[in-house]
């Protein structure tokens, strides 16, 4: 899988530009501000059908437009995708492949595998659960369409759930055979979500914990441990105990949807107590993981975009990951960096062909 060209119009601060790609290594440069960023979350909203930084569409249209597209060339197993998003306001988002619209954005799921590495991953540190939730679903979801599916049903029920609460509360009236109606589609879609998460990062804490191992030459021992309510009990037992919580808060208090992941670094939290080389390469090595998995699930090669990230490393990491690129660990990848000269020396060392953009 690798992306052959790609054209922007007034997609957030690029009015017109197209591209050229090498199959293996391209290069972005130039100063802060001009566009660099703007290439990959591009390139990320084809493959995702929407940006990696600003999910509201109208947030992408360069300032004084009113509507961007996005056009992009894949090429995967010897026939071509043609990908193209666009957007004008007050209409609906379009998502098109070979000029066929989706119906369903979540039909598109899948079929460009595709991760991104960027400084502002920092925030599956730093932020609360839902952001953690949200990086575990999208990585699930890129390779298990049920998992998806059943993820969607799972939150209109909960917002329909959460509804009926504030009903009863505005009205003074409980209904409770109403109520149980939702209870039994969270807990069918729910319990299937739970168990799917489990068994995922089963799988997934290993793969993880051999690339912080690499990155950090053994340094220090990390763990992810998943955090659930659905530990306690099942969920069609927890919901009536939750039930009188629930009435007082208006809202679901017990479900999925309170998961967490903890990241653990010598078995205390990296939030605290890791530092910022030790988080920088907790989150290298979770991006890289999500790499290999998304890879092994989809037996393809996804593309890799590193934003920014060889500023933000020591030279030590940086040569980590060029000796991955040398073992031939990944497929395209897309850099964007502030130095050309950095940039171009780093590329050298993996014998790979490549193409540097100066914007």
């Amino acid at each position: 899988m690798f992306l052959k060209s790609l054209s922007l119009i007034n997609y957030k601060n690029i009015a017109e530009h197209a591209f050229e790609f090498d199959s293996k290594i391209n290069a972005i440069v130039g100063k802060n501000g001009i566009g660099k960023t703007t290439i990959l979350d591009a390139i990320y909203h084809l493959a995702i059908g929407k940006s990696y930084f600003n999910p509201l569409a109208t947030q992408n249209i360069k300032h004084g437009e009113d509507f961007f597209v996005i056009d992009g060339l894949f090429e995967k197993e010897n026939r071509t995708e043609q990908i193209l998003c666009s957007f004008k306001k007050g209409q609906k988002k379009l998502l098109k492949r070979n000029g066929k619209i989706y119906e369903r954005f979540s039909e598109h799921i899948g079929l460009i595998p595709i991760v991104i590495i960027s400084p502002s991953d920092v925030d599956l540190i730093v932020e609360g659960s839902e952001t953690r939730r949200k990086f575990i679903d999208n990585v699930i979801s890129t390779a298990d369409t049920l998992y998806l599916n059943t993820l969607i049903n799972y939150q209109k029920t909960v917002a329909q759930r959460n509804a009926l609460l504030k009903y009863f509360a505005a009205n003074q009236v409980f209904d409770n055979e109403n109520l149980a109606i939702y209870n039994e589609q969270m807990s069918e879609f729910g319990t299937i979500i739970y168990n799917k998460r489990k068994v995922f990062l089963e799988q997934f804490v290993p793969i993880f914990q051999k690339y912080y191992s690499i990155i950090s030459e053994n340094a220090e021992d990390v763990n992810i441990i998943y955090d659930s309510q659905l530990h306690e009990d099942h969920f069609e037992k927890l919901l009536p105990l939750y039930v009188q919580k629930d009435r007082l808060a208006q809202y679901s208090t017990v479900g999925i949807h309170k998961d967490d992941l903890i990241f653990n670094i010598n078995e205390y939290p990296v939030k605290k107590y890791g530092s910022q080389g030790q988080q920088k390469s907790f989150l290298i090595a979770l991006k890289l993981a999500q790499f290999e998995f998304v890879k092994n699930q989809s037996k393809t090669l996804p593309i890799l975009l590193f934003d920014d990230i060889f500023d933000k490393l020591d030279a030590y990491r940086v040569q980590q990951i060029v000796n991955m690129v040398n073992d031939d660990v990944f497929g395209q990848i897309f850099i964007s960096d502030t130095h050309p000269e950095r940039t171009e020396e780093i590329i050298k060392q993996t014998h790979k062909t490549y193409k540097i953009y100066s914007l």
